[in-house]
């Protein structure tokens, strides 16, 4: 039971911390579309979650030898998983950035934000009822 609370928890937390990092990174092309030689990048989100998940296709796992070892283990960091987005139309200053792609992007990827908070938001609350608490 407390295997699947943690599992939860755990997916949530990771979802929202590369949601997060990919809004930083398409803010950041937004904010460079004028910028000469500036190419559009993006995040793999689905292979950086299944990375952070520790589920990318049979990955080694690490194991503490000494307990003053660093633990290992599944995070969300964007190693290998962030792209240069292809461009339909190159501008002729050599930039990549399409503002309407980016902009569309921002706002799914805000939405799928939400949907992450909303869910953590009612398992927790689930867990605080089946834990007798009314609130």
């Amino acid at each position: 039971m407390l295997n699947k609370i943690d599992n939860e928890v755990a997916f949530v937390k990771s979802a929202l911390n590369l949601r997060a990092q990919r809004q930083e990174i398409l803010a950041g092309n937004i904010a460079n579309s004028d910028t000469p030689n500036f190419k559009a990048r993006d995040l793999d989100f689905t292979a950086a979650l299944k990375n952070a998940m520790g589920s990318a296709g049979g990955a080694l796992k690490l194991a503490r030898t000494d307990r003053a070892h660093i633990p290992g283990g599944g995070s969300a960091t964007l190693d290998g998983h962030l792209k240069y987005r292809s461009s339909v139309q190159p501008s002729l200053d050599g930039n990549t950035v399409d503002p309407d792609v980016e902009r569309a992007h921002f706002t799914e990827n805000s939405l799928h934000y939400q949907f992450l908070l909303d869910r953590a938001a009612s398992s927790f609350k689930t867990m605080g009822q089946a834990l007798g608490s009314n609130q």
